[in-house]
């Protein structure tokens, strides 16, 4: 049976009842169709679920109680920082999505120099803003309890030389290849993935000197949106909980 999770963005506990913030309110109640006494799951990021019942309906939404508190430990051990370049439109949503499903620990797009995505500082404001409900939206879904951090947007020729412990950039015909890295490997770990167009030659010379590592995911070129995921997944096999 599923579960219906809803993020809010407040402090929990046992026993506090409260009146849903009105999008959520009204989703429960006129999307979902739920009534008094039905139960429901809440999270705010702090690892745990907190199951609650509806009390009352009102006008612009609900009033709940939390009835418990469940402990919720499906973070995986590998904990990946994925640094995207910023893809066109619904791409960096589907990448921010499917990332969040697989398990990655923190998100900081990334404008590396064939970036087609130009963001002044307005602009990043509003798509910081939509990007974080994309991340809590699939952490709805999928039952995470604990929310991926989401960084500024950062310029690639503004990380830090030797910043990283252990990072790796995707590029076809790089030597190393995942298959080829060593079983103790450490549980942190940093993924830079390219725009559409690729690194160029500038972008892998500044992300070698910030301490990230060519790997190769095979023959084939993969598209932006394909790439970090089909990373993440393999390190998930290889070093995760998969």
């Amino acid at each position: 049976m599923r579960i219906i999770r809803s993020y809010i963005d407040c402090p929990l506990a046992c026993g506090l009842e409260l009146a849903l913030p009105e999008a959520t309110g009204n989703h429960i109640v006129r999307v979902l169709r739920l009534e008094p006494g039905d139960v429901f799951h809440l999270f705010n990021g702090d690892g745990h679920d907190y199951p609650a019942e509806i009390l009352s309906l009102e006008k612009r939404g609900a009033k709940v109680r939390v009835v418990s508190r469940i402990v919720i430990g499906n973070e995986t051990p590998l904990r990946i920082h994925l640094y995207q370049s910023i893809a066109r439109g619904e791409k960096m949503d589907w990448i921010l999505q499917k990332a969040t499903e697989l398990g990655v620990a923190a998100f900081t797009p990334m404008q590396s120099e064939r970036t087609e995505v130009k963001l002044d500082q307005e602009r990043s404001d509003k798509r910081l803003a939509h990007w974080q409900g994309v991340i809590r939206s699939a952490c709805e879904q999928s039952g995470r309890a604990i929310i991926p951090a989401l960084h500024s947007p950062v310029s690639i020729n503004r990380l830090e030389p030797g910043g990283l412990r252990q990072g790796f950039y995707l590029q076809p015909g790089t030597g190393q290849r995942i298959a080829d890295l060593s079983p103790a490997l450490s549980s942190e770990m940093a993924l830079a993935i390219g725009p559409e167009g690729g690194f160029s030659e500038r972008d892998m010379r500044q992300l070698l000197s910030a301490g990230f590592k060519g790997l190769s995911l095979g023959p084939r070129i993969l598209r932006t949106e394909t790439a970090g995921i089909a990373a993440i997944a393999a390190m998930q096999s290889r070093f995760g909980d998969f």
